[in-house]
């Protein structure tokens, strides 16, 4: 029987940094909002981004494999995406909660990060227009997901993994290259899948992970900065 953890304020967002600020939404993994999290947040709302972090597991995270795989598994793809969306609103909210934009060109501009679990869930999401951006750790959308992106695209790719169903990434890639989307991706040479969670020791490679949150740092800025 996996073992589950109380994560501190379930079901509400994190927030980090200025409201107002261009934003970014990051979307946790299966294994649900560890702390690692917290650091990921406050170092980029030190880079002058105002940082969203929600719960799709309603207060409960784990570090188990078997666990993030029953979370997954329990997980609702319509309540999930809605949780986002309402993130999403948060993070362009130029004043804090309650206040709406004149116009907009008043709105912040918002990217999406997402990792494993939360990369599917951004990409999709961003299918909607949702996003000025999107980072993607070791993730990607299958053929039958297939969209329009209309916002550029960086992924991480952990060099030892297996996708489900055989799932080809670089025909991912190309797809969204067709459509006109701009896609930068990175390969991590012996990493796997979670390399960028620190709080999952038996994942983490701390050295890919601080070279992928320097990339996404800078493509971030690069898009929602002016």
């Amino acid at each position: 029987m996996p073992a589950f953890i109380d994560i501190p304020s379930p079901g509400w967002p994190l927030q980090f940094g200025e409201a107002g600020n261009p934003a970014v939404v990051i979307v946790h993994d299966a294994y649900g909002r560890l702390p690692y999290l917290e650091a990921y947040a406050r170092a980029l709302a030190g880079q002058g981004f105002f940082v969203v972090v929600p719960d799709l597991f309603d207060g409960v995270a784990t570090i188990e494999a078997d666990g993030a795989a029953e979370l997954e598994g329990r997980l609702d793809p319509g309540f999930a995406l809605a949780t986002l969306d309402d993130a999403v609103a948060l993070a362009r909210t130029p004043d804090g909660p309650g206040t709406e934009a004149d116009s907009p060109a008043d709105r912040a501009r918002v990217g999406l990060i997402g990792l494993g679990l939360g990369g599917r869930y951004a990409l999709r999401l961003a299918q909607r227009g949702s996003a000025d951006a999107v980072v993607a750790y070791h993730a990607l959308l299958g053929d039958d997901e297939g969209g329009v992106i209309p916002a550029p695209v960086l992924l991480h790719r952990a060099e030892n993994t297996a996708w489900a169903g055989g799932v080809d990434v670089d025909g991912f890639v190309s797809r969204l290259k067709e459509h006109g989307t701009p896609v930068t991706q990175h390969s991590y040479a012996g990493t796997s899948a979670g390399f960028a969670n620190a709080t999952v020791l038996p994942l983490v490679d701390r050295n890919a992970a601080a070279l992928a949150f320097a990339r996404s740092t800078y493509f971030l800025q690069a898009q929602l900065l002016d």
